[in-house]
């Protein structure tokens, strides 16, 4: 499972790079599940102890959609 983000995008957007967007969107997104209640339960847990439907359904609306890849080969690009 992955996502990307070019800094161009990003820039765009937001007029920051493209780790500060990555890195910002998700803790907006985990802070908005939160705050609504969807991720709310009594006592101290972990973001991977909650259930990921609901952020998974909802990142790709804030900028980071999400691709998965089984049993193949990632492509690697040597001029990068």
């Amino acid at each position: 499972m992955y996502n990307n983000c070019k800094h161009q995008d990003a820039y765009r957007d937001v007029n920051g790079q493209g780790v500060a967007y990555t890195t910002g969107v998700p803790a907006m997104l985990g802070a908005k599940l939160m705050a609504t209640g969807v991720w709310m339960r009594s006592g101290v847990f972990n973001v991977e102890e909650m259930n990921p439907d609901p952020f998974m359904e909802q990142i790709g609306d804030y900028g980071l959609p999400w691709n998965v890849v089984l049993n193949e080969p990632l492509p690697v690009n040597e001029n990068d």
